[in-house]
Order: C-alpha cells, then sequence, then structure tokens
C-alpha cells in the first residue's frame, strides 16, 4: 500500500498548474482528494481524470481570498471524509511589472491577498483536524520567496510573506505532531505566468520566459509528491534553487547578477 492511500488531501488552486499536475500525481495512489479552485468546470475535470486513476474526488469551488469561503471549504472535505490528513495551499497568482510602472502601489495588496491570506485562510479551520491526524500543511511558495526577482517584487513579496509565516508556524506546531512542509519550485511550466498581469493589469497572454527551458509541471508535482511522503521540511525543485538559498548569504551581488538575468532584465 503507498504512504498516502486513503488519506483526505485537500488541494487548493487544484484546476491548472501544480495544482493539476499534484493531483493527477496523488491519484495513482488511490487518496480522497478535496479539490478547490475559483472554476467548477475545470475542477470537473481534472477530478475525473483523478477517478480514473483510481482517487476519490470531491471538488468544491472555492475562492481562497474569502476566509468564509475556506472554512466552508474545509467543512465540506470533514463532512464528506471525516478528517484531514494533508492541506495543500497552492492556489496563487503573480505579476510581472516594475514597481515603478505600476498607476499605485494597490496592486500588491491583490496579490498579498491571494499568494499570502489564500494559503492563510484554509489553515487556520484545517488545525484542528490535522492535530487530530497528525497530519501535514504544505506550503507552495517559489524560489521567488528565497530570492527576490526584479519585476517580480509583488510576487516575491508575497510568496516570502508565506515561507516566513509556515516557518513560524511549525515551531508553533511542533507539539501537535502537525508538520509543515515548505515547497519553492524554481520556475515552472504553468499558466500562472501567461495569466500574470503586466503593469496595466491586464493578463500577460504569453509567459515572458521560454516555457521550453523550465520545469515541468509534471516533475515539479513528482518531486512535491516525495516531500510529503518523507514530511521533509522544505522542497527545491532545481540545483538553482537550492544553490540560490545559499548564494543570498554568501555572494548576494552575484545572486542579485543571476536573478536578473534569469528574467531578461536589463535595468
Amino acid at each position: 500500500m503507498d504512504a498516502l492511500t486513503g488519506k483526505v488531501i485537500v488541494i487548493t488552486g487544484a484546476s491548472s498548474g501544480i495544482g493539476r499536475a499534484l493531483a493527477l500525481e496523488l491519484a495513482s495512489q488511490k487518496p480522497r482528494l478535496v479539490l478547490a479552485a475559483r472554476t467548477h468546470p475545470r475542477l470537473e475535470e481534472v477530478a475525473k481524470l483523478c477517478r480514473s486513476r483510481g482517487a476519490e474526488a470531491l471538488v468544491v469551488p472555492t475562492d481562497v481570498t474569502s476566509a468564509a469561503a475556506c472554512q466552508s471549504l474545509i467543512e465540506a472535505a470533514v463532512q464528506e471524509y471525516g478528517g484531514i490528513d494533508v492541506l495543500v495551499n497552492n492556489a496563487g497568482a503573480a505579476m510581472w511589472a516594475r514597481f515603478d510602472e505600476l498607476p499605485d502601489a494597490s496592486r500588491l495588496e491583490e496579490l498579498m491577498q491571494l499568494n499570502y491570506l489564500g494559503s492563510v485562510y484554509p489553515t487556520h479551520p484545517a488545525l484542528a483536524h490535522l492535530k487530530r491526524s497528525g497530519g501535514l500543511i504544505v506550503a507552495i511558495a517559489s524560489i521567488s520567496g528565497l530570492i527576490s526577482p526584479p519585476l517580480l517584487s509583488g510576487y516575491a513579496a508575497s510568496k516570502h510573506a508565506v515561507i516566513g509565516f509556515f516557518e513560524s508556524l511549525r515551531i508553533e506546531l511542533k507539539a501537535s505532531d502537525v508538520g509543515v512542509t515548505i515547497v519553492a519550485p524554481d520556475f515552472v511550466q504553468s499558466e500562472i505566468l501567461e495569466r500574470a498581469t503586466g503593469a496595466d493589469g491586464k493578463a500577460l497572454g504569453d509567459s515572458p520566459l521560454d516555457q521550453s527551458a523550465l520545469l515541468s509541471a509534471e516533475k515539479c508535482a513528482r518531486k512535491i509528491v516525495r516531500g510529503i511522503e518523507r514530511r521533509k521540511r522544505l522542497v527545491l525543485t532545481s540545483e538553482r534553487s537550492a544553490w540560490a538559498r545559499w548564494g543570498q548569504l554568501l555572494a548576494p551581488k552575484l545572486v542579485d547578477r543571476i536573478a536578473a538575468k534569469i528574467v531578461g532584465f536589463r535595468g
């Protein structure tokens, strides 16, 4: 029997990108999945594929920027399956723009609401159930939460907040046997870059990076599943991510130059 067979796993942002790939990767272990996102039809498509691979799947359309909606998500999971073993906070969005080109700074508030509070809101009502199961919280952050590439200031800030919050929460939960796994993916082939908004607030439409050079969502999902199975403290998806983590301390100016090069920023 696989490690996650029969486990109740809640995944936010499950309709596309890493969330979708993660649900499909987990499905072969026959868990009981609770899939959350704003887009109901796309969630149903993912649920159908998961069921075909042996998983149970409950679809709960959810806007994670609403604390009440997240409360309802957790209640639906517990009502259907009796508890929660793993909560994956994955929902998020990006903005690709220079800060000084934004018409106002309120755009960063939107990113914090989705990327940061969108992870906090589901976690709070899930804690009591995770304590009973000795479960695991998985926070999908980003390499941008470890370093801060130009053009991604708002996104990076929100992911730094995610990492800071869950690092602190891990210590608070030590006596409860609830684990915390933080995932900091390098850039991944997904719709998040195409959907990223520019300075004008409109979706870019095309990825600003060469998608073929990026890690696939499926490979990223496999790395995350291994991290979940081992209840790892931190999951990095590339050697570059691992180097950048230490490079910030040892050679910060070099990391700045590399970060700028990665996103094609020339000043």
